[in-house]
């Protein structure tokens, strides 16, 4: 079984549907306006092949352009008890401002998960990643790190994006974070003096935070983003 969520932009974002009989939230991060959802079943002896089960139009009020990206859903999966929240409580701790907590979780993550290689080679359709599965590992793919970013930073009230597209010609996820200080900050995570960078933990962990990397990271034109969860 497969649901889709139609934006009223028209941009399809489909999910698979896993764990029957518990609840999971699937965000409405297209704004408000018209949105179609649509369950698909797959029809039995043909591959890649769906029929339509269920399918409505709804126009829809987002009262709060935030709310999508505060809250849990189907990839930033969290809980009051995670411990990923617990310890971005922990790092939150000494903070005066949002931007101080962004920069305490992106320099954590960034520092202590590494990029799993192997895991990227094998990874499936359909993966769906674990804030505190990858906590707990200190390791994994793009998608983890920021499905844990996310986590983190939206349990400490923080609005945060994750994104998923392309850097260059690979497919990668990243994450945009909204602070009261600057709005939103659209894909990128601190300032050098000069300018923002980027903030794409993956790239700065995987690579040790290299000048080279950086200027990659800081350029804009080297990312396209394709989804917003």
């Amino acid at each position: 079984v497969r649901f889709r969520v139609t934006t009223p932009a028209g941009i399809n974002y489909t999910y698979f549907v896993t764990g029957y009989g518990r609840y999971v939230a699937y965000p409405l991060s297209g704004g408000s306006g018209d949105y179609k959802f649509v369950v698909y079943e797959a029809v039995p002896g043909q591959d890649n092949l769906y029929s339509t089960a269920l399918s409505q139009s709804v126009s829809v009020t987002v009262a709060d352009e935030f709310s999508p990206f505060l809250y849990p859903n189907y990839y930033v999966n969290f809980q009051d008890t995670s411990a990923c929240v617990k310890k971005a409580s922990v790092l939150a701790g000494d903070c005066a401002a949002d931007l101080d907590v962004v920069s305490a979780v992106y320099h954590y993550v960034s520092g202590s998960v590494t990029y799993d290689n192997n895991k990227a080679k094998t990874v499936q359709s359909g993966y769906v990643p674990s804030p505190d599965a990858t906590l707990a590992a200190g390791t994994g793919i793009c998608f983890d790190y920021a499905a844990l970013m996310a986590g983190m930073l939206r349990s400490q009230g923080i609005p945060c994006k994750l994104i998923v597209g392309y850097a260059g010609t690979a497919y990668h996820a990243w994450i945009s974070v909204w602070t009261e200080e600057e709005g939103w900050v659209d894909g990128v995570i601190y300032f050098d003096g000069k300018s923002w960078h980027r903030m794409d933990p993956t790239f700065a962990s995987a690579n040790g935070s290299s000048e080279s990397i950086l200027e990659y990271i800081g350029n804009g034109s080297n990312y396209s983003k394709k989804y917003q969860y």
